[in-house]
């Protein structure tokens, strides 16, 4: 597919696309970092755990069945400031109200959720307008910068723990500093229609209604196999930022700054994987590497859970995320391969990939009060066995015809990546 496009105005969005992943990673990383604490302070055993954990959840898929509307309407650069403003605020809210109780936690964490889900999906559909630009796989690595802003997110966490820095101060900093940085960032988003085929003159029929293509791409099946194969990955990528820390903490008995280390050791691996996984989905595709990654990140689970010892917990989280980290990224490319309904398909897809963050939290914390957090760790191995078996649903669709984008600017020749 040959387009016409303005190199300099895909660049600057790929950079802004680049902040957008790496605040919405700081600010994950920012709180999940600090559960432990939190589950001390109000006294929480692991099911209670998961049921307060259950909120974020609710309030992304609440917000990912509205986002491909609220994308449409608004464009994603404004879904994406508004966002990061709401997430400032539930951040902040969670770290002022967590010494009084469960409540205001329960609070925040919804508007949490609610806040990354619509940010998840706008970015994601400006991730793909700036990939189709680029013409080369680069969705994965607007996910490592999820990644890294998770590493970056852990460390200072880690250090926050180490140096006894309240849950209250560390939570309000970091959520002030990602929501300045986003806002600030992505006045230089590309139009979402900019790489839409052209109306033809005189042509009459009028697009379909937001509501209505939102429901056609609920009944595609491809739609609906890409968001399993998201929501296993999406599993086996919540499970380990969720549970990692406390089931080194509580089953391996190590101290909380170990827990944390192997919890940051886990986002290295996959903003490793995701940095370096687009060459080899150029040359292999994308149906053979994530079969591969799926098998490796089982590997990596199996060996974390029945490892003998800390050593070997620490490799397996290293596999396991290496093996995890293409499966969501490459998901959202697929689910936004045909422009003209990127947006309604990658909200179906991230709605049922989130669906591994409303389940995953209450299923991994019942499993820990019966049979440990570590062994209740399995259920993710068999959602990543099925993964692979679904795989060939992310293959690329046919390229569409060509159509010219911009008038201006140098010629860049755009394919269909993966």
């Amino acid at each position: 597919m040959t387009t016409t496009t303005h190199p300099a105005s895909a660049t600057a969005a790929a950079r802004a696309v680049y902040i957008a992943f790496i605040g919405a990673g700081v600010a994950m990383a920012s709180w999940a970092t600090r559960i432990p604490q939190v589950r001390d302070g109000l006294g929480l055993t692991p099911s209670r755990l998961g049921m307060v954990l259950l909120a974020i959840a609710a309030g992304s898929i609440i917000s990912l069945v509205l986002a491909g509307q609220i994308v449409a309407r608004f464009g994603s650069r404004r879904t994406v400031v508004a966002m990061a403003a709401l997430l400032g605020v539930a951040v902040t809210t969670v770290a002022l109200g967590y010494p009084y109780g469960i409540p205001p936690v329960v609070v925040g964490l919804f508007l949490f959720g609610f806040a990354n889900g619509a940010w998840d999906v706008a970015m994601n559909v400006q991730g793909a307008v700036v990939e189709r630009r680029l013409g080369k796989a680069i969705m994965p690595r607007f996910h490592a910068g999820y990644s890294v802003g998770t590493v970056a997110g852990a460390a200072v966490g880690a250090a926050a723990v180490a140096l006894h820095i309240s849950v209250t101060a560390h939570l309000i900093g970091a959520a002030l500093l990602v929501a300045a940085a986003v806002i600030a960032s992505v006045r230089t988003f590309i139009p979402d229609d900019s790489d839409a085929p052209a109306a033809a003159p005189h042509s009459s029929p009028a697009p379909p209604s937001t509501g209505a293509t939102m429901l056609t791409a609920w009944r595609e099946p491809r739609t609906l196999l890409i968001g399993l194969f998201v929501l296993a990955f999406a599993f086996a990528e919540g499970a380990g930022i969720d549970w990692i820390s406390v089931a080194m903490i509580d089953d391996y008995g190590t101290a909380a700054t170990t827990g944390t280390l192997a919890f940051a050791l886990f986002l290295t691996a996959m903003t490793v994987g995701r940095w370096f996984g687009p060459p080899l989905l150029d040359r292999y595709g994308r149906v053979a590497v994530l079969r591969a990654l799926a098998v490796l990140s089982l590997t990596g689970l199996l060996i974390f859970i029945f490892g003998p010892n800390t050593a070997t917990a620490f490799a397996g989280a290293l596999l396991w995320g290496l093996g995890a980290s293409l499966g969501f990224p490459v998901g959202m490319s697929a689910a936004a391969d045909d422009p003209s309904r990127a947006a309604p398909r990658v909200s179906v897809v991230a709605s049922i990939g989130y669906c591994a963050f409303l389940g995953g939290p209450p299923l991994i914390g019942f499993l820990g009060d019966h049979i440990t957090v570590l062994k209740g760790l399995t259920a993710v191995a068999m959602v990543l066995a099925v993964a692979t078996s679904i795989a060939g649903s992310i293959r690329p669709l046919p390229n569409p015809d060509p159509t010219p984008l911009e008038s201006t600017g140098s010629p860049v020749t755009v394919r269909n990546p993966g």
